[in-house]
């Protein structure tokens, strides 16, 4: 806080359980302090990206103006200063989800056709069978403490099924965006319409890699939101605003089931693997299970 130039009689909570984010009440108005991408050349690179989007009309978190450094790096980790932003949150109403796939849409229609901001490629296609099968030793560690029903030998399959997809995927030459790849309703802000606050993971990233994230984890973490994901008429509705700024290619169309399965090998496997206080919260699990459903069958959840 110091060297931002804040200064507090008591040592700070973060209002994040999972990373350091730290609200701080000033008289000019509110902040928020948190991390953001490392090294500093990564985080200015970052900012470039968030600069170019809110200055062609896509609200989004950038910078304060400080008289101190901002980012700066502090005991090797970037910390950043944002606007804090006030509205509500995120409930699952129609009229939300329109607008955050409308939102999402035309944060994905204003990429460059290259990585021009040199943001992290995505490259994660190395999953093995090894890793599949003491992840799912975790998981059903976890499910037992709390008498979850999950068909273990059934899951396992899947996604020993998925790692041999990698290679094929990985070559696919699908469409990339430059994208904050963590478009959750716990990152948006209703003002009334969506402010995304934030967009710290932005990488370069398959576009539909990206739309998969959203469908799987958008209800993720987020005490106001319903306690599964979409059902196929909100994913539908989403989706209706989100095609407003973006049209899928064949290609993408063909790869899309391949895709949500791949994501949930790469963002949802270790959440249930690791999240041990998730599993305590009723709702989360709730939550997963509706996850492991749609890892099993996802025929509803198309992009047509």
């Amino acid at each position: 806080m110091q060297k931002f130039g804040f200064y507090t009689e008591e040592e700070p909570i973060s209002i994040y359980p999972f990373s350091p984010v730290y609200h701080v009440m000033l008289e000019k108005g509110d902040v928020i302090v948190k991390k953001t991408q490392r090294p500093i050349e990564r985080a200015y690179r970052l900012i470039e990206y968030t600069t170019f989007l809110s200055d062609n009309g896509i609200k989004v978190v950038t910078p304060v103006n400080l008289n101190r450094h901002n980012p700066q790096t502090i005991d090797g980790e970037t910390y950043v200063v944002y606007p804090y932003i006030e509205g509500s949150t995120y409930t699952g109403k129609d009229n939300e989800i329109y607008e955050a796939g409308k939102f999402f849409g035309r944060i994905h229609s204003h990429s460059p056709k290259e990585n021009v901001y040199q943001l992290e490629e995505y490259d994660v296609y190395d999953f093995t069978v090894e890793e599949v099968e003491e992840s799912m030793q975790n998981i059903e560690r976890n499910a037992a403490k709390y008498e979850f029903v999950l068909d273990s030998v059934q899951h396992k399959e899947k996604l020993i099924q998925i790692v041999s997809q990698q290679e094929e995927l990985q070559n696919s030459n699908l469409p990339n965006v430059v994208t904050p790849y963590d478009f959750k309703a716990n990152n948006l802000i209703y003002t009334p319409e969506p402010y995304l606050i934030d967009p710290d993971n932005a990488g370069w990233i398959p576009r539909i890699f990206d739309l998969a994230l959203a469908l799987l984890l958008f209800h993720n973490e987020l005490s106001t939101a319903p306690d599964t994901i979409f059902t196929p008429e909100q994913w539908k509705l989403f989706l209706s605003g989100y095609n407003k700024s973006v049209h899928l290619t064949d290609l993408e169309h063909s790869y899309w089931q391949k895709t949500i399965e791949h994501v949930f090998l790469d963002e949802v496997m270790w959440l249930l693997e690791e999240a041990n206080e998730d599993w305590s919260d009723p709702s989360q699990r709730m939550l997963f299970e509706s996850l492991l459903r749609v890892l099993m069958d996802a025929s509803d959840y198309g992009i047509e």
